[in-house]
């Protein structure tokens, strides 16, 4: 396994951030949300940021801070946590305006428009991108000393 940790340790943390979101979104809305196991877009804590960060973390451990291909996982890290809070967060918010227009038109002429509503959870808020940002360092360390 120890061969293979660069691929497994991420995708367990993404597993494991998943779990955490089904576990948050199930007691908030006091029913079990299955859909959550799957879907890994916007909620707390995000999915993206935590499978970057863990392997950005693992790299860090085994290569050094100083090595070229840190840098290269951090900044891939920082894209896709810049990402999830400002293009996906803000296309999140403009797919409910769209939704709330066709409902108005729907609702006006009495015609469907459309087969699916666009998805509104697509981003995150900073605090859901920074617990990310926490589970992946987190993960990618417990990896990282469970196995060297």
């Amino acid at each position: 396994m120890k061969d293979y940790i660069y691929i497994i340790g991420p995708f367990i943390s993404l597993g494991v951030c998943q779990l955490i979101k089904f576990f948050i979104e199930s007691w908030k809305n006091k029913r079990l949300e299955w859909g959550r196991l799957f879907n890994g877009a916007g909620g707390m804590p995000s999915t993206h940021t935590t499978f970057s960060m863990s392997l950005t973390t693992l790299i860090g451990y085994t290569v050094g801070i100083k090595d070229p291909l840190f840098a290269a996982c951090l900044i891939f890290s920082f894209i896709v946590s810049y990402d999830a809070i400002g293009v996906r967060y803000e296309s999140g918010k403009q797919a409910a305006a769209i939704n709330d227009i066709v409902d108005e038109l729907e609702k006006k002429h009495k015609k469907k428009y459309r087969i699916d509503e666009l998805k509104e959870q697509l981003g995150h808020k900073p605090y859901e991108v920074m617990g990310g940002a926490l589970l992946g360092f987190f993960m990618g360390s417990l990896f990282y000393f469970m196995l060297f």
